[in-house]
């Protein structure tokens, strides 16, 4: 039988919410599994967990559940996995598709502790006995993950732009390209943009960027919102926001200014200068009950 461990993260000095990986467990051990919890603090700590699964990945003996608190730290181990197996240029395998620049991950469990994250929109099972139930007897969805040249991977998607303290958007410009597809050529005021995998970054201030992404379907969906002055022959101008969409394999953003700040994946950061994402088409897979759908229809 699998010997399962479920791994969580330690931030802010707080062990998180324990109880769920514990019940998790309690039900591996009901299924026959052989259960482990463990906490990690430090990048070290999780390639400790992550080098116990070197070999088995592929093979049948050893499962990962990761219980998340947020999506920025599914995220984060996802990176860690993505680290240990991706091969240098140098050595590209033989065997690995031309679209893919690292091999297939190993199935995931997730066990989401906080309602509303990548797992609940992708219509994964959230109950700690349905995730043991789902990791020992379930099937597995693949699905597409994103790269990019600063080195780490996006799940669910980036927001870029910025706002004021009263949520008012603060334009940037800068040139956006999707594969040969210009949205702009650095001349236009941008005052939202998303490159989507999933949905949860697809809608801002309830404006639709991206309106069916698919995490996968082997493709970024791209859109950046521009405002736009409408003058009728009557009344007073009003302003209305053109957005601007695209889909293809890869994406650049190259800023024009210091910093453009972004969400990915919900963490927050900044851009001083070109960013380049590709897609990873089904790179990793989660484990999920047999028959079981997306809410949204993902």
């Amino acid at each position: 039988m699998y010997d399962v461990v479920i791994l969580s993260l330690v931030e802010g000095g707080s062990c998180g919410r324990r109880v769920p990986a514990l019940h998790c467990a309690d039900a591996l051990t009901s299924l026959g599994a052989r259960p482990e919890t463990v906490t990690a603090g430090s990048d070290a700590e999780i390639d400790e967990v992550l080098a116990r699964f070197d070999d088995p990945f592929g093979g049948t003996k050893y499962r990962l559940i990761i219980a998340p608190e947020t999506d920025g730290q599914l995220r984060h181990i996802v990176r860690r996995l993505v680290r240990r197996i991706a091969p240098p240029p140098s050595k590209r395998p033989a065997d690995l598709p031309t679209h893919r620049t690292i091999p297939d991950l190993a199935a995931l469990g997730i066990l989401p502790l906080a309602p509303g994250g990548l797992a609940s929109r992708l219509g994964l099972p959230s109950e700690p006995a349905e995730v043991a139930e789902a990791v020992v007897k379930g099937d597995t969805r693949a699905l597409d993950l994103l790269r990019h040249d600063g080195g780490s991977v996006t799940l669910d998607g980036v927001l870029l732009g910025a706002a004021t303290e009263s949520g008012a958007p603060l334009p940037f410009r800068g040139r956006v390209e999707v594969d040969d597809a210009v949205l702009s050529d650095g001349g236009d005021p941008i005052v939202a943009m998303c490159v989507a995998n999933a949905d949860g970054t697809t809608t801002v201030d309830g404006l639709p960027l991206v309106t069916a992404a698919d995490p996968a379907d082997g493709v970024i969906d791209v859109a950046i919102a521009v405002p736009i002055t409408h003058k009728p022959f009557l009344g007073k101008p009003r302003l209305r926001f053109e957005v601007r969409r695209a889909r293809g394999r890869a994406v650049s953003v190259t800023p024009h200014g210091d910093e453009l700040p972004f969400l990915d994946d919900g963490v927050a950061g900044t851009l001083t200068r070109k960013r380049s994402w590709w897609i990873e088409s089904k790179a990793w897979s989660v484990y999920t009950l047999s028959g079981r759908t997306n809410h949204d229809g993902l």
